[in-house]
């Protein structure tokens, strides 16, 4: 039988643990972590962590006008069409998100990009979807210090049923204007230049 005194003692912890703050308590019930859950944890937060890279791209931030050329064939005169992107970043920093409202080949059309850096490839992704498809072209690839950047991407084309490799390029050519160069494979299988987009920012 635990002694009066040793009852009390105990009965006084448990009162004080109980009026401890949820946190306090949850602290008091978790384990050390190990050396190698430390060094685990800090890599996990050294790669969650915004850096230069996206500070980068928070700085394209914010309204632009669009006009763009696209290309069906090679040879073949250019079909351009124009309308609004509004860029704006999203995930405390860590993903630029690209809304836009346009015409494309004579259609009205709505689409949603974004681009990040991971940290833990070293290069550049993005991904674009829009209302003339229910897929998702995914892109990757590595830009410079002066932003002008080279992607390699695919999606799923409609009419040959399967994945279809593509190459973009984008450069700023003043500090508002941005040009978007894509490439694809035409019939014979040759690369050639499929659609330029003009940013201006407003």
């Amino acid at each position: 039988m635990i002694g009066k005194s040793a009852g009390t003692i105990l009965t006084a912890a448990a009162v004080l643990f109980l009026a401890m703050p949820a946190t306090a308590q949850e602290k008091a019930k978790e384990p050390e972590m190990t050396a190698e859950q430390k060094a685990e944890m800090e890599a996990y937060q050294k790669a969650g962590t915004p850096g230069p890279q996206h500070q980068t791209l928070a700085a394209t931030a914010g309204k632009y006008s669009m006009k763009s050329k696209s290309w069906p064939a090679p040879g073949a005169p250019p079909m351009e069409d124009s309308g609004t992107v509004t860029r704006s970043m999203s995930l405390d920093g860590r993903v630029r998100v690209e809304d836009v409202t346009c015409t494309m080949m004579g259609s009205p059309m709505t689409g949603l990009g974004m681009m990040g850096y991971d940290n833990v490839s070293g290069k550049y992704w993005s991904t674009w979807n829009d209302s003339m498809s229910t897929g998702l072209m995914v892109s990757q690839g590595t830009c410079d210090t002066k932003s002008s950047c080279t992607f390699d991407g695919t999606w799923n084309d409609a009419v040959k049923k399967g994945p279809v490799k593509s190459r973009m390029t984008s450069r700023w050519t003043s500090p508002t204007t941005e040009v978007f160069e894509m490439y694809g494979p035409a019939k014979d299988g040759k690369e050639y230049k499929m659609m330029e987009i003009t940013y201006t920012k407003m």
